[in-house]
C-alpha cells in the first residue's frame, strides 16, 4: 500500500497568497515523494489548493468529510476517494487509520483542534506516527513559543515536544518527518 500522509488545513484562503503558494509547494514535495495525501474532503480554501496541486500532478489524494459538512464546505467531487462520514469524531478517525504521519499547514481552529488531538494520541500511546508544523511565514511562531513555554513550566514533556517536527520549508519538513516514520 502507498505511504499516506494526513494533512489538515484551513478551509479558508488566509489574507495572503504566501499560504497558497505554500501549499501547493508542500503538494509538489509530497508527490515527489510518492506520498498520497489524506485530508478534510474540501474544495475550498487551503483544502481546495492542496486537493487540487495534487490532483494536478496526478498524484493521489483521499478526503474525508462529514456529511453535514458537504455542502457547507464544498466536497471536493474530483478527488481520488471521497469517503462521507457521520461525524467530526469518524472524519479524524478514520483520516488517522489512512495516514502514516501527520502536517498541518496553516490554518485555524479545526487545524490546530486537530493537530493536538493526533499528538496527544502519540503521547497517549495510541499511535507512533510523527506530527509537523509547516510553518509558513513563521504562522505558527506564536504558537511554537507557548509550546517550549509549556514545556520548560513542566506541563508538556520534553521528548513529546521534540516529536513535533517545525520547519518554513516543505521539502525538509516531509523528509523529516519521513525519516522518523
Amino acid at each position: 500500500m502507498k505511504r499516506s500522509i494526513c494533512v489538515f488545513c484551513a478551509s479558508a484562503p488566509g489574507i495572503t497568497d504566501v499560504y497558497a503558494a505554500a501549499t501547493r509547494e508542500f503538494a509538489r514535495a509530497a508527490v515527489e515523494r510518492g506520498l498520497r495525501v489524506v485530508y478534510g474532503g474540501a474544495s475550498v480554501g487551503l483544502m481546495g489548493v492542496l486537493a487540487d496541486a495534487v490532483l494536478g500532478m496526478n498524484g493521489e489524494v483521499v478526503g474525508v468529510i462529514p456529511g453535514a459538512l458537504v455542502d457547507r464546505e464544498i466536497a471536493h467531487r474530483g478527488l481520488t476517494e471521497l469517503h462521507v462520514v457521520g461525524t467530526m469524531h469518524e472524519r479524524k478517525a478514520l483520516m488517522a487509520r489512512l495516514s502514516d504521519g501527520f502536517v498541518a499547514l496553516p490554518g485555524g481552529l479545526g487545524t490546530l483542534e486537530e493537530l493536538f488531538e493526533v499528538w496527544t494520541w502519540s503521547q497517549l500511546g495510541l499511535h507512533t506516527k510523527p506530527c509537523g508544523l509547516l510553518n509558513t511565514s513563521r504562522y505558527y511562531a506564536p504558537l511554537i513559543a507557548f509550546l517550549d513555554h509549556a514545556r520548560d513550566e513542566g506541563f508538556v514533556r520534553r521528548e513529546l515536544r521534540a516529536e513535533l517536527v517545525v520547519d518554513d520549508e516543505p521539502r525538509r519538513l516531509l523528509d523529516q518527518l519521513i525519516s522518523t516514520s
